[in-house]
């Protein structure tokens, strides 16, 4: 990517995420938190991908979506009055798979994270219970000759 398209796609991402916070009404959106993620411009500014995050049941993501894609013609025009160029880009929404893969695997990470301190908390309790054991089994025979026998 370009210098020019990355600065492109910075103000779209920016003039969408305006666009979605505080202009849509759209009851489609209640209850989800669309956010967008990530902006792909294409080199020749034709078509840019809008990658965005909504959060809430499947159901309500796929609303959401709908949502957003029936208003990617609004957010086109709120962006073409930031841009100062010839063309303005259509707009794609997307949902961001990246970022939800990558959620699956800090998801797993921290799984396994959460199993290695398991597995270490019970081989230190029974290391703890094996030197009591041994303990008592010294104090049995014997213990530390701090037992003196009075006459």
């Amino acid at each position: 990517m370009s210098m020019r398209t990355e600065k492109i796609g910075s103000v779209i991402r920016q003039e969408v995420s305006q666009v979605i916070m505080r202009e849509l009404n759209d009851p489609r959106l209640d209850g989800t938190l669309p956010s967008v993620t990530r902006v792909k411009v294409a080199d020749d500014l034709s078509v840019a991908d809008v990658y965005v995050v909504v959060m809430g049941t499947p159901g309500k993501q796929s609303a959401a979506m709908m949502a957003l894609q029936s208003a990617a013609g609004v957010m086109r025009s709120r962006v073409s009055k930031a841009l100062a160029t010839r063309t303005v880009p259509l707009l794609r929404i997307q949902v961001d798979e990246a970022y939800r893969k990558e959620m699956e695997v800090l998801d797993l990470i921290r799984k396994a994270e959460q199993e290695l301190a398991e597995k270490a908390g019970a081989e230190a309790d029974n290391e703890a219970e094996a030197g009591t054991e041994a303990e008592a089994g010294t104090e049995a025979e014997g213990g530390d000759g701090a037992d003196v026998q009075r006459e």
